[in-house]
């Protein structure tokens, strides 16, 4: 059975994200759903921008091939990219695992994505690659398109679940605490920063896949 998993990502985290650079107040958004293969050109709209500047912003990379304006209203222009997704290491995630972007938003800060995988074997296989490739996704759903009641994923990155399962084994949680987060970064092998924003996205996670939240039971 497939399974839809939305998530989050900081903007400057993977190429697409860096190439499509946007001011504070403009947004890019992916017009049709794409599935990410080799040939595929994703249409998308960006907002409250200056058309020429963005395009010249985007032009300078060197994996981007061409971004075209296809249509322009006022506030928005809907754009074509033709470019090397293969250097892209979030899409490239995406890809390996067999998923379709279903629709895929930015703006300055970071971007949302909603990714359809055939099997959950496979939603945890883009897991471990994001891990791999140094990218840590704010998962915030995962759902069965045909059984959106069945029981959640709990939304845990293998990164996050690893910094988790590591911070009660050595009594992070304890009291009195049996570890400090210098301690696990040095365990894991990353920032101290690192580890806190690992267990702060984690239990974010749990809280929200596991407890009632704004009424709504998941």
């Amino acid at each position: 059975m497939s399974v839809i998993v939305e998530f989050r990502v900081p903007s400057g985290d993977f190429e697409l994200g860096q190439i499509l650079s946007v001011e504070e107040d403009s947004t890019v958004e992916l017009e049709t759903l794409v599935p990410l293969g080799e040939t595929s050109v994703p249409l998308f709209w960006v907002r409250n921008s200056t058309r020429e500047s963005f395009v010249e912003s985007v032009q300078r990379h060197s994996s981007v091939e061409e971004a075209t304006p296809v249509d322009a209203f006022e506030d928005r222009t809907l754009f074509t990219l033709d470019w090397n997704a293969n250097q892209d290491r979030l899409v490239s995630a995406v890809q390996a695992n067999d998923g379709q972007m279903l629709s895929a938003v930015g703006s300055a800060a970071s971007w949302t994505f909603e990714v359809r995988f055939p099997t959950h074997e496979a939603l945890s296989a883009f897991s471990t690659s994001c891990g791999d490739a140094g990218i840590d996704p704010e998962v915030t759903r995962v759902y069965n398109p045909s059984d959106p009641d069945v029981q959640p994923w709990y939304g845990l990155t293998k990164p996050q679940l690893e910094a988790l399962t590591l911070a009660i084994e050595m009594g992070y949680y304890d009291i009195p605490r049996g570890c400090t987060t210098k301690e696990l970064a040095d365990e894991l092998g990353i920032s101290d920063q690192a580890v806190t924003e690992r267990l702060r996205r984690a239990i974010t996670a749990l809280v929200t896949y596991t407890l009632p939240i704004d009424g709504e039971s998941r």
